[in-house]
């Protein structure tokens, strides 16, 4: 169906950017730059520089970037990794992969991984902490390196929800070993297709995945160093990101100030708990803007019937997939987020009538509510 209110609206998106889109994808079609050109190579330079941190290894998905990072970190079969279940499944898959075994936590109010929890699930075997920084918002990341330098663990952060989102200052992905991106369509930074990269300090792990993306294979030496995967950004797709990578910092703006609008409509509303958190050390970027409510699914179908488009992440928690193999944790937190959270509309397409169509219609829907 056509939505009056869109979750995203990529036509416009892409409206709005043709020149340079298309400027970009002809240079790489004119020349031949099709894999592995200058444009790859310029965009990880920006995009590294953009983070704060030395190097960015660009790969085809974020998944990839998860994997690679673990196995850098030394991630390997025997080991645990400490994550959350409040994710997307990639997350968890990348820890599996590498043949290890995924330790599940709860998360706090702000839906991050709660730092309370970190050390009763530390064990012997425990060889890294993978911190979910959701829906725009960095978790808490001096207290989680605290706890990895006391415990000798790596740090590997899912940053795919949170490209310049900060906690005291520093950028999400720049803190840990290395920090993972995606670039799947709806993130704040969207390629045409899937996409993602790994950002870090050590050059030893910069240099296994740019080895790893490639089949295990040393560009300048044809040296093959390892059995890796076919996992390079397309070099395409690096030269749109590299345009877009330039308007990111006005995007984050437009979604902070339409978040503060969602903010100021609904805040009225009881039964609606809004994503505002505390921001002393945080500078959130609303790549998402989750509301709670214990109607959500009625308030998700009201919304549809008067053709605002909304996403739910996720209804159904991970454990209960069956063909996943993991074993129930003791997460009421997450529990209860999948079955409240609502995203709405939210992005650089995003207007100040979308915003007041929807506030109307919440507010319409809660005010008929007994």
């Amino acid at each position: 169906m056509a939505y009056k209110v869109p979750f995203i609206d990529p036509r416009s998106h892409y409206a709005k950017l043709k020149p340079e889109i298309d400027s970009a994808i002809t240079g790489c079609l004119a020349n031949g730059d099709l894999v592995n050109r200058h444009q790859l190579k310029d965009f990880e330079q920006h995009l590294a520089e953009f983070v704060g941190v030395k190097y960015a290894v660009g790969v085809n998905s974020g998944y990839h970037a998860l994997l690679f990072a673990l196995l850098g970190a030394g991630v390997g079969p025997g080991h645990e990794v400490i994550t959350v279940a409040h994710t997307f499944v990639a997350t968890v898959s990348a820890i599996v992969h590498c043949g290890a075994h995924p330790v599940l936590i709860d998360v706090g109010p702000d839906h991050n991984m709660d730092a309370d929890l970190i050390e009763r699930a530390i064990t012997p075997k425990t060889k890294a902490l993978l911190p979910v920084h959701l829906n725009g918002r960095v978790c808490e990341m001096d207290r989680m390196l605290a706890i990895a330098d006391r415990h000798g663990l790596a740090v590997v952060e899912d940053a795919a929800q949170a490209l310049g989102a900060t906690y005291d200052g520093r950028r999400a992905g720049s803190q840990g070993l290395a920090g993972c991106f995606s670039f799947y369509p709806f993130k704040v930074l969207g390629g045409f297709g899937d996409g993602g990269a790994i950002t870090t300090n050590d050059p030893d792990l910069a240099r296994m995945a740019t080895r790893s993306r490639y089949n295990g294979e040393d560009r300048e030496t044809g040296e093959y160093h390892c059995h890796g995967q076919t996992a390079l950004l397309d070099n395409v797709q690096a030269a749109v990101l590299d345009v877009k990578l330039r308007h990111l910092p006005a995007w984050i703006a437009h979604r902070r100030r339409i978040s503060e609008l969602y903010r100021q409509g609904l805040s009225g509303i009881r039964e609606l708990r809004l994503p505002h958190f505390d921001q002393t050390r945080h500078h959130d970027i609303y790549q998402n803007y989750v509301i709670r409510t214990d109607v959500r699914d009625r308030l998700r179908a009201y919304l549809k019937e008067q053709g605002i488009e909304t996403l739910v992440h996720w209804a159904k928690p991970m454990w209960e997939h069956r063909g996943l193999g993991l074993v129930t944790p003791s997460v009421p937190e997450t529990a209860a987020l999948c079955r409240e959270v609502l995203s709405l509309p939210m992005s650089a397409e995003t207007t100040d009538d979308h915003v007041a169509i929807t506030v109307a219609c919440l507010q319409s829907f809660f005010s008929t509510r007994p």
